[in-house]
């Protein structure tokens, strides 16, 4: 494996294009990417001294492999701020902080009796024998009806901006779905965790939590700084249309007329791209790529002069179930999460519009979108003053959805590849949307590639 051609510059090309020339520095690798910049949805502008996350703001510690990365980039990661503990869910009309403990969660009146009554019920619930299971079916079946709405449900929006009723509990939330297969309940899971933890003397989770970290410039620190080791062998303005098979590897086309040859080839565009460029090579494999859903995203950024916001703003932010009818996902507050996000005496929101729950309003113009953002965050947050400044990032096709049966789409995907070798796909549309997920499936693929050439 001499030649490699990686095609996408996102995360995951980067991170593995990095990984590989670490692992052997003799390897000839040439990223292509369609886009005038890599890093795909990582992109911090800086706007009248507002440091603005186009996408992902941030990465948890429950996972290790952004951390590992940026160790050997010599980048510091960096800390967000206590008050970013604070989380808000708007429910019943009004902001209510979701408690930070088991304890103060069932005494809270975040839930009603009876739901806190059928939440503690869970323990009882007998284990289903399902494959897979959408998130709400599994949630309501074991926790209740009003636990998924009020807290689940949000919380999978802030996620996926996906559709609970859709989405796959086994690939979306894979160690949720394990206790239930392996102890026989969520309760019975957490506590049998906590005693496996206790013995070992390990940190061990069964879900989503973390400290949140980003880094002193931005999100987009982690990219610029991965460009700079990479060098040349990224090219841009590169959009692959085809690939196909030649001798020993592969030829792929660029709609510029430019053709490259490899032994290897990496497809770590969005899966609906991938699907366009591999379509003449194996039509079955492009037709299940083309059924991972995107839907649209905006990202609403506002500015605001701290004195003009008459309410409390120290916290991270809110997320708002689809129950109550809204037309935002949620509201992070930025500058109270990293504090060098807005210049003393401002603050910095960004609101999240459309996802599955409903892709129309993503793509409203702006001038519509904006009014409507300010609509929503005085009615649920009570924020009435008008912003300095606005920006919106806007994505027909953002997050991928793994909807039910999406780990039988991944069986077939493997089969298939396994009948072309050199043939690989990356990306997050596959193992995990998170930054974590891309860079750690990045490693594990770099490992299997030359160890499968050794």
């Amino acid at each position: 494996m001499d030649s490699i051609l990686i095609v996408g510059g996102g995360i995951s090309g980067l991170s593995l294009a990095y990984t590989l020339s670490e692992k052997d520095p003799n390897l000839d690798i040439t990223i292509l990417e369609s886009d005038i910049r890599a890093g795909g949805k990582i992109w911090t502008n800086r706007i009248q001294g507002f440091l603005c996350e186009a996408g992902v703001n941030g990465f948890l510690d429950n996972k290790p492999a952004t951390f590992q990365l940026a160790r050997k980039l010599n980048l510091e990661p960096l800390r967000s701020s206590d008050s970013a503990r604070k989380r808000y869910i708007y429910t019943g009309g009004r902001l209510q902080m979701i408690p930070d403990s088991p304890i103060a969660f069932f005494l809270s009146n975040f839930l009603s009796l009876p739901g806190r009554l059928r939440m503690m019920g869970e323990f009882f619930v007998p284990k289903a024998q399902k494959e897979d299971e959408t998130l709400e079916s599994f949630a309501v079946r074991r926790v209740g009806r009003e636990f998924f709405e009020k807290l689940l449900d949000p919380m999978a929006s802030g996620v996926y901006a996906g559709d609970p009723s859709k989405m796959s509990i086994k690939s979306c939330f894979g160690k949720v779905y394990d206790l239930e297969q392996k102890y026989g309940g969520l309760i019975r899971g957490f506590l049998s965790l906590k005693g496996e933890a206790k013995r070992s003397g390990k940190k061990v989770e069964a879900g989503p939590g973390g400290t949140l970290y980003s880094f002193s410039q931005g999100m987009y620190s982690l990219i610029y700084t991965l460009k700079g080791y990479l060098g040349d062998i990224i090219k841009t303005r590169k959009s692959v249309q085809s690939i196909e098979k030649s001798g020993k590897g592969y030829t792929v086309y660029c709609s510029d007329g430019s053709i490259y040859e490899a032994e290897s080839v990496v497809l770590a565009s969005p899966a609906h791209d991938t699907a366009e460029i591999i379509k003449d090579l194996d039509k079955p494999v492009s037709e299940i790529l083309m059924g991972i859903p995107y839907p649209p995203i905006s990202v609403v950024a506002l500015g605001y002069q701290r004195e003009k916001i008459k309410k409390d703003t120290n916290f991270f932010g809110f997320l708002v179930p689809g129950k109550e009818k809204r037309k935002i996902l949620g509201t992070l507050i930025d500058s109270s999460i990293f504090s060098n996000r807005a210049p003393e005496g401002y603050v910095l929101l960004r609101s999240m519009v459309g996802g599955a729950r409903s892709p129309k309003l993503a793509l409203m113009d702006d001038e519509r979108m904006l009014s409507m953002v300010k609509e929503e965050l005085a009615d649920i947050a009570g924020i009435k003053a008008e912003p300095e400044f606005f920006w919106i990032y806007r994505y027909e096709k953002a997050i991928p959805q793994y909807e039910i049966g999406h780990y039988k789409k991944l069986a077939t995907l493997e089969e298939a590849l396994s009948h072309h070798k050199g043939l690989y796909l990356a990306g997050n549309a596959y193992k995990g949307v998170a930054m974590n997920d891309c860079i750690g499936n990045s490693f594990t693929l770099a490992e299997r590639m030359i160890s499968s050439h050794q």
